[in-house]
């Protein structure tokens, strides 16, 4: 058999170009059947309905920076086991980021008009992370996903009651996200000396603060 091809620089670059193109402006496919699929969609009135659609948005947004964190964190691994680790997580964070669409769509919303410039600075973090080492791209792994948890907490909280359909798909995630954490800590992950973790919560609210409305 032909030995596989030797990946150019050329070829890394337009895989990364087109990972950003389907994660900012396509409609990525979920591997997983969508955790909600069976739970009734109750009408929400207009209040509940602008309301979860902006809690929805956030957690869409929060897929798309993960795809850029974890794709950008994987281009510059030095392990081999730390870039299927960080790519087999991405692919997870690809089921929430078709789910939250779907949700989107459901409450007749919209993604926020800002998804390129999410991606693209997550992607440079990611990058950034990576060279300082494996053991510190994983604990930006780390870290991320312990942030997630908790404002994905926050939005359960906080969600209308009765968006049950909602509910489902958080309650998916983040047991996803406790899981990528749980594997990233096992592997090697270092903790993240301060100020790296309140940098990033900081960065996160204010994401979070502009995503709810655009």
């Amino acid at each position: 058999m032909p030995a596989s091809r030797v990946q150019t620089p050329v070829d890394q670059l337009m895989i990364e170009a087109q990972r950003a193109l389907e994660t900012v402006f396509g409609t990525p496919a979920a591997t997983r059947p969508n955790p909600a699929a069976d739970t009734p969609d109750i009408e929400l009135d207009p209040v509940e309905r602008r309301h979860a659609a902006g809690l929805m948005r956030i957690n869409h947004v929060g897929e798309v920076c993960a795809q850029g964190l974890y794709f950008g964190q994987a281009a510059v691994a030095r392990e081999p086991g730390t870039k299927a680790h960080l790519l087999e997580a991405a692919q997870e964070e690809t089921d929430h980021l078709a789910w939250c669409a779907d949700r989107l769509h459901e409450l007749d919303s919209r993604p926020s008009l800002f998804n390129p410039l999410w991606y693209g600075g997550s992607y440079a973090l990611g990058v950034l992370a990576g060279l300082r080492g494996d053991g510190w791209n994983l604990g930006f792994v780390v870290e991320t996903e312990r942030q997630v948890e908790a404002h994905l907490d926050e939005h359960l909280q906080t969600l209308p009651e009765a968006d049950q359909r909602s509910r489902e798909i958080l309650r998916t995630m983040k047991e996803d996200e406790a899981r990528h954490a749980d594997n990233a800590e096992l592997a090697g992950a270092r903790i993240l000396p301060q100020p790296i973790p309140t940098l990033m919560a900081a960065a996160s609210k204010v994401m979070k603060a502009v995503a709810y409305r655009l």
